[in-house]
């Protein structure tokens, strides 16, 4: 399934909709303005388990390393994908 995420830069999430519900991965700027605070990943109860998370946070993750920003993985489902996903480190 291929996701139609869209990045929501006034509510500061990339979300999708997925057969009516919506997922999404929340950040906030930090003062810095260089650096964003990945802290909430959400997928409906009903969605889980179709790699809806882990298709958020790539994209989350894709967004910061191509605009330059450096990342703070308050949400533990984020710090995991980092964790696992070495190519994404120099992001912390």
């Amino acid at each position: 399934m291929t996701l139609d995420i869209k990045h929501d830069t006034e509510r500061t999430q990339f979300v999708t909709l997925v057969e009516g519900k919506t997922a999404m991965l929340q950040y906030h700027v930090l003062p810095d303005g260089k650096t964003l605070n990945y802290y909430h990943t959400f997928v409906p109860p009903e969605l889980r388990g179709r790699h809806i998370g882990q298709d958020l946070v790539k994209f989350a993750l894709d967004y910061a390393k191509t605009n330059h920003f450096k990342v703070v993985p308050k949400c533990p489902f984020v710090k995991a994908y980092i964790d696992t996903h070495p190519e994404y480190k120099e992001l912390e």
